[in-house]
């Protein structure tokens, strides 16, 4: 759990805290070579063992198939979790009276190793008026802390960044891009719905290049030692970061453990999907327009959906080494991401798509929700209460949730009333004094 230790420094308000990390990490395996494999062109069905054994108990799905499609995630698709490590936290910056005096916001330096080991840099919002510890949303972010609140107590990030977002010079951040994404996470809002949201840009831990690895990723690299097919790519590096960040606001006292909820947009989508997956502190899942390699299936059949063959041309550094050999082959999958989503179970997951956003395959996501339904039904949970797919602008709040909107591959205010809309559902109303 926590040995903390309180201590201060000149200008900085600091809590340095040791942390034992969550034990997600799973040995790596050996299973048939992607040649060896039978063809499915039929979606796996995830109560079928690798062997054909069909699982007929709960128990025999937490002990074997849950522990086996994990397994099968890391082996053939995103490579295995780097080991866990225990984390020291250190707050940087707080601001008590934050959004009008409506919340406390801190920014933390979490740190996995030794000091030179550049720390993840997390952007901690907690409503003030709250009755006992509250539900949190935790995921990544694509802009940099600083680019979701004005204070300028935030720090600008130094590694690469994205060069298209507003502020970024020769793919470094800058004061100008300071708070110009606020909408993208709209923290006002989750604080008045009786949320925390905790957040770090996915560059801390490995930013979003082809071929260069900064962030952490160098240190988790050279602390693995031996490299293979099987290695992690960059979206489960991403998705260990979101476990980290679970490891420390699992201790928190003002924060529910129990009510963690993660979310994500596109590539941080798929990192979320995959970090509730392997990880049942994570009690609900909001991967938003997530798509291939995420929620959308890889035996794909709609021409204007992305292809398994398509992101591993344009983002190598995403899935294993692995995965790519499946580029014209995805019927020898021995899963699709209907079992990605089963391993949720019985927790809840809310699929959110656009109608202009083909590319993400809203339809097909939408049949990965079916497929993932007798998985829910067999633990005896409720899953997917909707047949079809709803129209545009109803939201289906079910345990299997979804939702569809007008409009195009984008993170809204919007977008956020649903996912709290969902969050209440499940997390049951807030109280949040007046």
């Amino acid at each position: 759990m926590c040995r903390a230790t309180l201590s201060a420094a000149v200008g900085l308000l600091i809590l340095s805290a040791v942390f034992t990390p969550a034990r997600s990490f799973m040995a790596p395996l050996h299973f048939p070579e992607p040649d060896k494999l039978p063809s499915h062109p039929e979606l796996p069905d995830p109560l079928v063992m690798l062997n054909g054994e069909r699982v007929t108990s709960k128990q025999q799905w937490i002990d074997q198939r849950r522990p086996e499609l994990k397994a099968l995630f890391q082996y053939y698709m995103y490579g295995y979790l780097p080991p866990p490590a225990p984390i020291t936290a250190k707050i940087e910056h707080e601001d008590t009276k934050a959004f009008s005096g409506k919340a406390t916001l801190r920014e933390v330096a979490i740190s996995v190793g030794p000091s030179d080991v550049p720390p993840i840099h997390l952007l901690l919002v907690i409503p003030n008026q709250r009755k006992g510890p509250v539900p949190v949303f935790v995921g990544l972010n694509f802009c940099g802390n600083h680019a979701l609140v004005k204070d300028r107590g935030i720090r600008l990030p130094t590694v690469w960044m994205y060069p298209q977002l507003p502020g970024v010079k020769g793919h470094r951040a800058t004061e100008a891009g300071r708070g110009k994404q606020s909408d993208v996470w709209a923290l006002e809002q989750s604080i008045d719905r009786g949320y925390a949201v905790a957040t770090c840009y996915n560059g801390d831990i490995d930013p979003d290049q082809k071929d260069v690895r900064e962030g952490i990723q160098p240190y988790l690299r050279k602390r693995a030692g031996k490299h293979g097919p099987h290695d992690w790519g960059t979206i489960a590096a991403w998705a260990w970061g979101v476990h980290r960040v679970v490891d420390y606001i699992s201790t928190h006292k003002d924060l529910d453990k129990n009510r963690i909820a993660v979310v994500g947009h596109s590539r941080l989508g798929k990192t979320a999907l995959l970090a509730a997956a392997l990880d049942e502190r994570i009690a609900l899942a909001i991967p938003h327009q997530a798509g291939c390699g995420g929620t959308s299936p890889d035996r794909n059949d709609n021409p204007k959906a992305e292809t398994v063959q398509r992101i591993n041309t344009s983002f190598p550094h995403w899935f294993n080494d692995t995965f790519k050999q499946f580029n014209n082959d995805t019927d020898k999958l021995p899963f699709d991401q209907h079992c990605l989503i089963a391993l949720m179970a019985p927790r809840p997951v809310l699929l959110s798509n656009a109608v202009e956003d083909e590319w993400a395959n809203p339809r097909g996501q939408f049949r990965m929700l079916q497929a993932a339904d007798p998985v829910y039904r067999f633990l005896g949970a409720s899953g997917l209460e909707a047949k079809r797919m709803p129209p545009p602008g109803k939201l289906i709040d079910s345990t299997l949730g979804y939702y569809l909107r007008p409009g195009k591959h984008s993170m809204t205010k919007e977008d956020w009333k649903i996912f709290l809309d969902f969050a209440d559902k499940h997390f049951g109303k807030l109280a949040v004094n007046p």
